[in-house]
């Protein structure tokens, strides 16, 4: 590590948002570059044999590395505290590649029941086809964690908070028992974003983002990551990488490197908001169920304090008249919009049984309370006040 890099890891988080990992050209630009280039030359044939066999270091094509990705690369390892990290094209690259590159033939993997649509698929259905064994439990209980890790595991794979019903897991005990079994710990953390749960702390072996969701922020473009040690990102991920092709953008890159510098203003006041509209609707009769880690009503209130530094940006909530109140209730919104995104400056909600999650077996959505009348609400960056009215007005 260099002397400039030692002294980057010991700014604060906001300033290493603004100023992490910044590398200007020979331009001295204020404004980080865009390195719109799919390859690179050489001054003669002699440097592109070293650079392929890795005895220089430097970029070769743009499907490996490029100048733009990489300080976006950079100034999120620093944020997450991580020794280094891998853009890829979308939150669902990243999830795809931590798994891939790590799991072979006969390998088996733990994870948690509750997970996003397309994550519950390739736990589900993908890996199994390259045989792979996957075992789900429940993640907020600790007992079939143990008896899940109680044999040998290659691997373990968990949301927290979950995708849509914001269930907590344990980190450090969840960690213990997956180390103990010999498992790589593969974290998302999307919900709770790098600045308001760090999973590395808790001993979470990798992290994997979808940075369309707040990094980005603005509903602008795709982009996920992978961050862990430097072993395994170099070891494992980057040989699955290169040749398999999932490359952020240079220009995506760019976006995010950009919207990393307001992440922290933006998060600040999606929590404030949401715990704002949360309190306001712990009063609505209409609702049979709400959930916000914020909330001292949270089933894992204690824990979602420990681990988080504030309740994020997404409220879950239930009406009482399944489907048809669900969809009156949101074609009656009209400053929240209707979408299946989420992290997003705008507020916006779903219909998760319906969108996200309509894959699911039945019996499977109702394990997991995701009911007809379940809710995604996504709270943005508007007033709160204007939220609340927003939403206490289609609730009546």
């Amino acid at each position: 590590m260099t002397a400039d890099q030692q002294t980057q890891r010991g700014w604060s988080p906001q300033t290493q948002m603004v100023r992490g990992a910044t590398e200007r050209s020979q331009f001295s630009e204020t404004g980080e570059a865009i390195f719109m280039t799919s390859g690179y030359v050489y001054e003669n044939a002699e440097e592109a044999e070293s650079a392929f066999k890795g005895d220089v270091e430097r970029f070769v094509y743009s499907r490996f590395r490029n100048p733009t990705v990489a300080m976006f690369e950079k100034r999120l390892a620093l944020i997450e505290g991580a020794e280094d990290c891998r853009g890829t094209a979308s939150g669902m690259a990243a999830v795809y590649a931590a798994l891939a590159c790590h799991l072979s033939a006969g390998d088996r993997l733990v994870a948690s029941r509750a997970l996003f649509g397309s994550c519950h698929y390739i736990c589900a259905d993908l890996l199994p086809r390259f045989g792979i064994k996957v075992d789900f439990v429940d993640g907020a209980d600790m007992a079939q964690w143990e008896a899940a890790l109680s044999s040998p595991a290659n691997a373990v794979f968990l949301e927290t908070p979950s995708n849509p019903g914001l269930e907590v897991i344990d980190l450090s005990t969840v960690c213990e028992l997956a180390h103990k079994a010999g498992a790589l710990v593969i974290v998302d953390n999307v919900f709770a974003t790098p600045l308001l749960q760090k999973p590395l702390r808790y001993g979470a072996d990798v992290v994997v983002y979808s940075a369309t969701k707040h990094i980005d922020g603005q509903g602008r473009c795709l982009g996920g990551a992978v961050l862990g040690t430097s072993e395994f990102i170099v070891e494992k991920l980057t040989p699955f990488f290169r040749h398999t092709g999932p490359s952020l953008s240079p220009f995506n890159a760019w976006i995010l490197l950009k919207a990393l510098e307001t992440l922290e203003l933006r998060v600040t006041r999606h929590c404030d908001n949401a715990l704002a509209v949360a309190r306001a609707l712990e009063k609505q009769k209409a609702l049979s169920r709400l959930l916000y880690p914020g909330l001292e009503s949270h089933p894992q209130y204690d824990l979602a304090t420990a681990q988080m530094s504030a309740g994020g940006s997404i409220i879950a909530l239930e009406l009482a008249g399944g489907k048809e109140a669900a969809f009156r209730f949101l074609n009656r919104l009209k400053l929240v919009d209707i979408s299946n995104n989420l992290g997003d400056a705008k507020s916006l909600a779903c219909h998760p049984a319906t969108t996200t999650h309509h894959r699911l077996a039945p019996e499977d959505r109702a394990h997991l309370g995701i009911t007809e009348g379940f809710v995604r609400l996504s709270v943005g960056l508007e007033d709160a006040g204007d939220l609340i009215a927003d939403v206490t007005q289609a609730l009546t």
